[in-house]
C-alpha cells in the first residue's frame, strides 16, 4: 500500500474568519506553527482551525492543488466539494 505523505490542508481563524491555504509533509507540526504565530503570513490571524485537509502522494501534486484553491474556481470547488457544511448554511 502507497502512503500518502502530502497534506493540502485549510485553516480558518477563529479571530476573523481569515481563510488560508498550505501544504505539508508534516500536518500537525505546522498546523501548529501556524497558531503559534510562527509563519509570516498568517501570524495575525491565530489562532486557527484546520477545517479540512486532502492526502495526496507527491509534493508536486500538493504544490498544484495548493495553488488551484488559491483560485476562483478551487475556491468555489473547495466550498461545494470539501468545505460542505459551508454550502449547507448558505
Amino acid at each position: 500500500m502507497e502512503r500518502f505523505t502530502y497534506y493540502v490542508y485549510f485553516l480558518k481563524s477563529l479571530k476573523n474568519n481569515f481563510r488560508y491555504v498550505g501544504y505539508t509533509k508534516r500536518l500537525n507540526p505546522r498546523f501548529e506553527e501556524h497558531n503559534e504565530g510562527l509563519n509570516k503570513s498568517t501570524k495575525h490571524y491565530a489562532p486557527f482551525e484546520l477545517e479540512a485537509y486532502v492526502a495526496v502522494k507527491t509534493e508536486k501534486i500538493a504544490k498544484d492543488l495548493e495553488k488551484y484553491f488559491k483560485t476562483g474556481s478551487g475556491i468555489a470547488f473547495a466550498r461545494k466539494r470539501i468545505l460542505t457544511y459551508e454550502a449547507l448554511a448558505e
